[in-house]
């Protein structure tokens, strides 16, 4: 089954930080860590189910699929009929506790 993605605005937001605070750094780490990112997520057409679901006892069991990316992102994601719903792009190295 091939899905459709969707990119809410927060991943989005999200996305467009973690990649200007690389920039600061380094334009180009910058610039290939999202085609890293953005080609993770152009993957999830095809290879939605693979991954596994986020686990927390704060969120409702089966909500997220949890894709980590260069071990240093996470994508979480929902599956609805043939729509990915991406929601978020987390920072392994940063607190992402709020989201629990």
């Amino acid at each position: 089954m091939r899905y459709k993605i969707i990119v809410s605005d927060k991943a989005a937001d999200m996305l467009q930080k973690h990649i200007a605070f690389i920039g600061n750094v380094s334009k180009d780490a910058a610039r290939k860590e999202k085609e890293i990112i953005v080609n993770a997520i152009r993957k999830l057409k095809d290879d939605a189910q693979i991954y596994p679901f986020f686990e927390s006892e704060m969120i409702p069991r089966n909500k997220y699929h949890k894709y980590v990316v260069s071990k240093r992102y996470i994508i979480l994601y929902q599956i609805k009929d043939s729509v990915v719903y991406v929601d978020y792009i987390l920072d392994t190295r940063q607190d992402y506790s709020w989201l629990l």
